[in-house]
């Protein structure tokens, strides 16, 4: 079932992939107001899961295959008003880069330790608890 947000805008599907003591992050090519780097995400679609969209968006955005572990949590993002469903994914095959050169300007696998660098105004409670647990420190 796609969620909406109440102005009917398809709610957005964030991919948390973790591999290699990193956590996968993209920088778009037009930021959301702060919003310069972020999970691989996109619109849901009709028709389409939280975890299906996550799956598919960060084949779109990066080139990887991954399989989605489970729903992390959902929220309306406070900076964007989106409806927003955070999705933890595993690897299955690839090497990310920048597949969406119209989107992404770069893709980064961040530390434990860097998430703040990229993040600055901190992470969504159920996904950094995810990291937190999924990365080493």
């Amino acid at each position: 079932m796609t969620e909406q947000t109440a102005a009917g805008r398809p709610g957005i599907a964030a991919a948390i992939v973790v591999q290699d003591g990193g956590v996968l992050m993209v920088r778009r090519r037009v930021s959301e107001g702060q919003l310069s780097w972020q999970f691989p995400a996109g619109e849901i679609e009709a028709g389409e899961t939280s975890e299906q969209a996550a799956v598919r968006e960060t084949h779109e955005e990066v080139g990887m295959s991954v399989t989605a572990l489970k729903v992390l949590g959902e929220r309306v993002h406070p900076k964007t008003g989106r409806s927003m469903s955070y999705v933890a994914c595993a690897v299955e095959s690839g090497t990310a880069y920048v597949a969406d050169d119209d989107e992404l300007a770069e893709v980064a696998w961040v530390r434990h330790a860097e998430i703040p660098e990229y993040v600055p105004y901190g992470l969504f409670d159920p996904v950094q608890a995810y990291l937190d647990s999924s990365l080493s420190q």
